[in-house]
């Protein structure tokens, strides 16, 4: 069973959907809200798409927290004015899912960092998507599971497994372009539709 998100395919799509979904749009009144917007709507959409994709696949499961455009605060002073980040989409696991939280302070979770992070790129943020991002991820957050995706390009996912004494190191996909999250056990990949009356290439999570 693949993890079911929309109901419009392209022609040569093999995938069977749910009848209509409609992602919530993201909440916009959160004081820890990265106080940057989405470079587009159809960024504001994807990041929707994986947050519910995932919320809707463990819909049973309250171990786990997932959000997106909010703050990660990490300083290891516990302040609110240094260290900080707002991944696009993150997930995090073994927490108390039914927590509500306004964005996630690092110093307040038993030091839980995310599981896995997505950042949804675009001409402007790819080179920090890819380099600094990537590398606090990895050497701070120690994030097992990264990826990288621009929704204008849909050949643009790259994805990254932390190698405890490597660092990160590139995933390579399979016959379909799909990467493997082995931290939620599902594939993430590509799939062709309309959302929110927007007709582009979204990435979404599957399970085979």
């Amino acid at each position: 069973m693949s993890v079911e998100i929309t109901t419009q395919t392209r022609p040569g799509t093999e995938t069977t959907m749910e009848p209509e979904w409609n992602p919530p749009s993201p909440p916009t009144d959160l004081i820890f809200d990265d106080g940057e917007p989405l470079e587009s709507n159809r960024h504001r959409i994807a990041m929707n798409v994986l947050i519910r994709s995932l919320q809707q696949a463990w819909s049973d499961r309250n171990d786990f927290y997932t959000g997106g455009n909010m703050f990660i605060y990490y300083s290891d002073k516990k302040v609110f004015n240094k260290d900080f980040r707002g991944p696009d989409f993150f997930a995090v696991l073994d927490v108390d899912g039914t927590k509500q939280r306004q964005g996630w302070v690092v110093w307040q979770e038993n030091g839980s960092y995310p599981d896995v992070i997505v950042e949804l790129m675009s001409p402007s943020t790819s080179k920090v998507d890819t380099g600094k991002k990537k590398d606090i991820y990895g050497r701070i957050f120690r994030t097992p599971d990264y990826f990288v995706y621009d929704p204008f390009k849909p050949k643009s996912l790259q994805g990254w497994h932390l190698d405890t004494s490597k660092g990160y190191q590139p995933l390579v996909a399979d016959e379909r372009g799909w990467l493997w999250c082995d931290s939620l056990g599902f594939w993430l990949g590509i799939w062709s539709g309309t959302i929110d009356r927007e007709d582009a290439v979204w990435l979404r999570f599957y399970d085979a």
